[in-house]
């Protein structure tokens, strides 16, 4: 076996090289476009025929990973792609749409799941995992297919969507004012309902969506069950999952002094009484506790952006409780969000936006006892709020900053750094965003060794519009281990992920 420090260079390199040569790729498209990027900052119009619209998208990435720990298994990079096209009749009075979805990832590590503690190495792993063990896999299904009644009773606003479609909670409003529409798409959306569209697959829902939108309120009814996916190719099945969701989205103040406030609430059944759930207790109660998860959780929202002297400055407050059972436990959890930011005058070139601030999940104290402390984060999308989604907010402390660059309208680059901390040490390290298949749980946990120190990631990415039917999107990070990971993985070595992604869409 050669020495260790040979392998590290030898981990290095294989991952460097892979995403070099993504890089290379990134390179091509840019020049071949040919076009001023400033000029297209659009989506294009879909193509109408006869009156039905057709419109598609391609997104394809390349990834490369190299996970915590000396293990050469953990280093590997892998292309995946997913292709989507719909079709749909827009009108006044109603609309349909049915749009198709077909996924393809290869090139999968077939050595990254690993007995054990260390278990899957990567996202790579899971999609290893997720489709039989093989190494490569795609599939079509349907992605969306809806009706919807507008004007519904007659009643300007008021709609009923029935089918298959995708949600996130916290869109259900798109405010005018330009800070708090980023800040709900980057920092409100997905926290506990979401597509998982960072993955090649994404998830669906199955079920009807009532809403009722006015000027300054609107309210929003969801019953649901989220389908397979994720991970997994195959999208064509749905889970036994309910989900019943509930918000009204209020607007105040004007153009500048903006605000918005939501109130929610979310109702979550798990019926899959076979699967063994993923928590703190011996793994001998857990097989035995064949109890169904019933989760009701409340919470809200407030986001305001007020004018100053030395530039806007924007809060966000977001929360969260949680009450039920969890199988034969009772359930009692909480979750926060608190963070500001500054968008300071003075350089329009590059238009700083300076944020930061705190999030917070709960942890369980006691394996032992009658309750389940865990917050439990439901099915969101972990990788809007985890760039390298190795965490999320169940059990974790997120202290972080954050510095976005817009020196155009259609460039946009972002650095973050987080100190990551177990909230319990008591608890495991959990990582996943949910439900996606039928026997599997989709939360993973790692015992903490008695530490709470998780790692500090730092990360960068750029995002770059080519075009009306391009843009291209850069992302490295590096994860520094702490006693958490250093406890379970040989090795002190941080982990790394990156990865290049070209999107075209007509």
């Amino acid at each position: 076996m050669p020495p260790r420090r040979t392998r590290k260079r030898e981990r290095c390199g294989t991952w460097a090289a892979g995403l070099a040569g993504a890089l290379r790729i990134a390179a091509v498209v840019v020049a071949l476009s040919g076009a001023d990027a400033r000029l297209f900052a659009q989506n294009p119009p879909p193509v109408e025929v006869g009156g039905v619209t057709l419109s598609g998208s391609l997104r394809t990435r390349i990834e490369s990973s190299d996970w915590f720990g000396d293990d050469p298994s953990g280093t590997y990079t892998y292309p995946g792609s997913i292709f989507r096209v719909a079709v749909g009749q827009p009108k006044a009075r109603h609309d349909w749409q049915l749009e198709l979805a077909i996924p393809v990832v290869f090139g999968l590590p077939d050595q990254a799941v690993v007995a054990g503690a260390p278990g899957a190495l990567g996202l790579g792993a899971n999609y290893f995992a997720a489709n039989d063990n093989s190494a490569r896999a795609a599939s079509l299904f349907v992605k969306q297919a809806f009706v919807r009644v507008r004007r519904l009773g007659g009643v300007n606003g008021q709609s009923l969507k029935i089918g298959r479609m995708e949600f996130v909670d916290g869109t259900e409003v798109a405010p005018k004012h330009a800070t708090l529409a980023a800040l709900k798409r980057d920092r409100i959306a997905h926290r506990l309902l979401g597509n998982f569209a960072f993955t090649h697959v994404g998830r669906s829902v199955d079920g009807v969506l009532y809403a009722l939108d006015r000027p300054v309120l609107n309210v929003t009814v969801l019953g649901a069950r989220p389908t397979q996916g994720v991970f997994q190719v195959d999208g064509w099945g749905e889970l036994d999952v309910n989900v019943f969701y509930g918000a009204v989205t209020g607007q105040v103040g004007g153009r500048e002094n903006a605000g918005e406030w939501r109130f929610f609430g979310l109702a979550y059944r798990d019926g899959r009484d076979s699967v063994v759930k993923t928590d703190n207790r011996a793994l001998a109660i857990r097989r035995a506790d064949t109890g169904t998860i019933n989760i009701g959780t409340f919470g809200g929202h407030y986001l305001h952006v007020a004018p100053t002297a030395a530039g806007p400055v924007d809060l966000l407050l977001w929360g969260a409780a949680q009450t039920g059972s969890w199988g034969q436990l009772a359930h009692r959890a909480g979750a926060f969000a608190a963070e500001a930011g500054w968008q300071p005058h003075g350089t329009p070139a590059l238009s700083p936006w300076i944020r930061g601030g705190f999030d917070y999940g709960s942890g369980d104290a006691d394996p032992n006892d009658a309750t389940h402390g865990t917050f439990f984060q439901v099915l969101p999308t972990p990788r809007v709020y985890a760039r390298f989604p190795f965490f999320n907010m169940m059990n974790t402390g997120d202290a972080f900053g954050e510095l976005i660059l817009r020196p155009s309208r259609t460039v946009t680059m972002r650095a973050d750094v987080h100190a990551l901390r177990l909230s319990d040490v008591n608890d495991l390290w959990y990582q996943g965003g949910g439900a996606f298949q039928p026997l599997t749980f989709g939360y993973a946990g790692r015992l903490s060794g008695g530490h709470s120190d998780l790692a500090t990631l730092a990360d960068a990415s750029g995002d770059f519009v080519v075009s009306a039917h391009a843009s291209v999107a850069a992302y490295f990070s590096y994860a520094a281990g702490q006693a958490v990971t250093q406890s379970i993985y040989a090795g002190a070595r941080g982990a790394r992920f990156g990865y290049l992604e070209l999107s075209l869409r007509f």
